[in-house]
């Protein structure tokens, strides 16, 4: 039975300078260049704030750290230490302001994703071409970018194509081409390993920024729950046959469940219920051990999650 009360709804800490805080994380600016990054509980969709779903930063958390040490031979990251299971210490960058996305099956829910777009008749997006007669959750002959705007102030994404980054001067020509060519790998790394693991790792989003010297950074979280779709491959094939959705652990689960109930982008979020918020800490939990291989412990040290996070983070504090 999982505690529905050990839960991090928020880590606003006062005693951490220069806080921001954003859909999931709760971030201090550190007068060194450094960053902290706290991972809370909330889980986001449609621009929302959903529900806090027990365990889930530390999930994200951990699971981004798996992917950043894996991939690192591609592309730097942010990660500097891990004070804490929700905490990631990383450099403080400036995000660029196009977000990655990477796609290899037609899929999602969401009003920016190539399924939702493709059912309402378009045939151009992003820059690409799709042609006639695909099917919902179909491969995709190889894997795409499809970048969106970064909406630094909790705003909507909006779609763009690489002209448009371009001529917008959101990135650099060599910005553009070496950020297209990390992140196509790490997807490529990601879905090789996921494949080894009975796992579709199906689109996903990164986040780039640049340092003090202008080297590109891998940012954020990477090939998470959160900022990735997976499928179970066991499943997929039937699934797509039958034209009903691949069996999956990721937030599709809420997303679905909301969807079902309102219109999630103009109507008031219905209250979820314990049992879905259990099942889904239970999916979160289950995910993070079949992306990497091993088993989740949770940290249940301190009064509270947020108890736990300020004494391992006391030696910053700056009043």
């Amino acid at each position: 039975m999982i505690d529905l009360a050990r839960v991090l709804p928020h880590a606003r800490i006062d005693e951490l300078p220069n806080p921001y805080f954003g859909k999931v994380r709760d971030c201090y600016d550190l007068p060194d260049n450094r960053r902290i990054l706290i991972s809370s509980d909330r889980i986001s969709a449609f621009d929302r704030i959903l529900a806090a779903i027990p365990f889930k930063g530390q999930v994200l958390t951990q699971t981004a750290r798996f992917w950043f040490e894996q991939t690192a031979d591609i592309c730097p990251n942010h990660v500097l230490d891990y004070p804490d299971p929700n905490v990631v210490i990383g450099k403080r960058l400036t995000i660029l302001p196009v977000e990655i996305v990477v796609r290899g099956y037609l899929a999602g829910t969401t009003s920016t994703s190539i399924l939702t777009r493709y059912r309402k008749g378009e045939r151009q997006m992003y820059g690409h071409s799709f042609p006639d007669g695909l099917k919902d959750n179909q491969a995709l002959p190889q894997a795409i970018i499809t970048p969106t705007s970064k909406a630094f102030d909790g705003g909507h994404d909006e779609p763009l194509t690489v002209d448009e980054i371009l001529e917008q001067k959101l990135l650099t020509p060599a910005q553009w081409e070496r950020i297209s060519d990390m992140a196509l790998k790490i997807f490529a790394r990601g879905q090789e390993m996921a494949a080894k693991r009975g796992l579709i790792l199906v689109d996903t989003k990164y986040e780039f920024g640049v340092d003090e010297a202008g080297e590109i950074i891998l940012a954020d979280e990477i090939h998470t729950p959160d900022s990735s779709r997976y499928w179970l491959a066991d499943g997929y094939e039937t699934a797509f046959a039958e034209g009903t959705r691949p069996p999956s652990f990721d937030k599709d689960i809420i997303r679905a469940w909301v969807d079902a109930r309102c219109d999630p982008y103009k109507d008031d979020i219905p209250e979820i219920p314990a049992d879905m918020i259990e099942k889904t800490a239970r999916v979160y939990i289950q995910a993070f051990e079949a992306i990497t291989g091993q088993t989740f412990v949770p940290d249940m040290t301190g009064e509270t999650p947020l108890a736990r996070i300020r004494t391992n983070l006391a030696s910053y504090f700056t009043r």
